[in-house]
C-alpha cells in the first residue's frame, strides 16, 4: 500500500472572524478570488496580485451558498454580475452591492420557502448550474427535505435528486461521464452516471465512505480526476483517487473545514467557526472561520460558466 501524501497548515492566509465560510472560487479573468459566508450573508472578494489587505467585503440581502461566472452573452453585463445559489433559489448578484436579483424561487410555498436554503453547487459542461438546498439551521435542524436542484440555460428546473441531508460537493470527472455528489451528514460521496448532452444522471452508488464520525463538505477535483474533500469537524481535506482511496491529506489548525478550491496548484480553504468559542480550544483546533491556502503541486479542473 502506498504512503499517503501529506500537508500541513499552520495559519490563515486570510485572517477574518467568519462564522461559516464557503463557495471559494477562483476568477481567472479578473485574477480574484472570492468566498462567502452563508450564516453571515457576505460576499468576499480578493485580488490575488495584491494579497489580503485588498479584502473586499459585499454584504447581501439573502445568504448565498455558492457562486458561478456567467458566460457572456446579449443582455447580460457579466462583468459585473455573477450567478448564484441564493437562500430562495437561482439568482444573479452584483458585485459591487450585492444586489440579489432571482432568476428562478425553487418554492411555491412560503412556510418551505423560509424553512430551506441553498448550499453547495456548480456548473457542468453544458453551462446547466447544479445546487442543492437544505434546511436552514437557522430555522431548524436538517433532515432529510434537501434536493438537489438543476437550472439549465434555458431557465427551466429539474429537480434531480429528493431525499437529501446536507446537499454539498459536487462535480464531474475528466471523461465527464461520471457526476459526484456528497450527502455530509451519511459520510458518504456518490457517483453516478452521468449523461453531458442531457444532463441526466442515473445508476446511484457510493463512490466514498468516510467511516467514521465526520461529515464529508465541500470539494474540488483536480486535473487527474482527483476529489479533495474538506472533512468538517476533521480539521483536514483529504484526496481521494478515481478509485474512491485516500492518497493525501492536508491537516489544519482548525476543526470545521468547508470546502476547497484551486487557484494554480494551491488550495484555497474555506472553514466555518468552531461550535464553541475559539478562547476555549486547544491552540490545535483553533482559527475557524478563516482562509487558508496550501500548495500541493497540481492544478484544478477547469470551472465552467453558467450559460443562459
Amino acid at each position: 500500500m502506498s504512503a499517503i501524501q501529506k500537508w500541513s497548515v499552520s495559519e490563515p492566509y486570510v485572517d477574518i472572524p467568519g462564522t461559516l465560510l464557503e463557495g471559494p472560487f477562483h476568477d481567472q479573468a479578473r485574477n480574484e478570488f472570492r468566498f462567502v459566508d452563508i450564516w453571515d450573508q457576505k460576499l468576499y472578494v480578493l485580488d490575488l496580485a495584491k494579497g489580503p489587505d485588498s479584502l473586499k467585503v459585499v454584504d447581501t440581502p439573502a445568504s448565498l451558498g455558492v457562486t458561478a461566472n456567467i458566460a457572456s452573452s446579449e443582455g447580460i453585463d457579466s462583468k459585473g454580475q455573477i450567478a448564484a445559489a441564493a437562500k430562495q433559489g437561482f439568482a444573479t448578484v452584483d458585485l459591487k452591492t450585492g444586489l440579489v436579483s432571482y432568476l428562478r424561487r425553487v418554492y411555491d410555498d412560503p412556510a418551505e420557502a423560509h424553512r430551506m436554503r441553498f448550499n453547495d453547487g456548480a456548473v457542468d459542461s453544458h453551462g446547466r448550474f447544479w445546487a442543492g438546498a437544505m434546511n436552514d439551521p437557522k430555522v431548524q435542524t436538517p433532515v432529510n427535505e434537501g434536493v438537489l436542484f438543476r437550472l439549465d440555460p434555458d431557465l427551466s428546473l429539474h429537480r434531480m435528486v429528493e431525499q437529501l441531508t446536507i446537499p454539498n460537493g459536487i462535480g464531474w470527472n475528466s471523461a465527464d461521464d461520471t457526476m459526484y455528489l456528497t450527502d455530509s451528514p451519511t459520510g458518504k460521496i456518490y457517483a453516478f452516471d452521468f449523461d453531458a448532452e442531457t444532463g441526466n444522471i442515473s445508476n446511484r452508488r457510493v463512490h466514498f465512505d468516510l467511516g467514521e464520525p465526520k461529515e464529508p463538505d465541500g470539494f474540488a477535483i483536480d486535473e487527474e480526476g482527483c476529489i479533495w474533500s474538506a472533512i468538517y469537524g476533521g480539521g483536514r481535506v483529504i484526496r481521494i483517487s478515481p478509485e474512491g482511496k485516500v492518497i493525501g491529506e492536508i491537516s489544519l489548525p482548525t476543526r470545521n473545514i468547508t470546502c476547497p478550491a484551486f487557484v494554480g496548484t494551491e488550495l484555497f480553504i474555506t472553514t466555518a467557526k468552531d461550535d464553541v468559542n475559539d478562547d476555549q480550544l486547544p491552540e490545535s483546533v483553533r482559527y475557524g472561520g478563516r482562509l487558508y491556502r496550501v500548495d500541493v503541486g497540481i492544478r484544478g479542473a477547469p470551472k465552467h460558466q453558467f450559460r443562459f
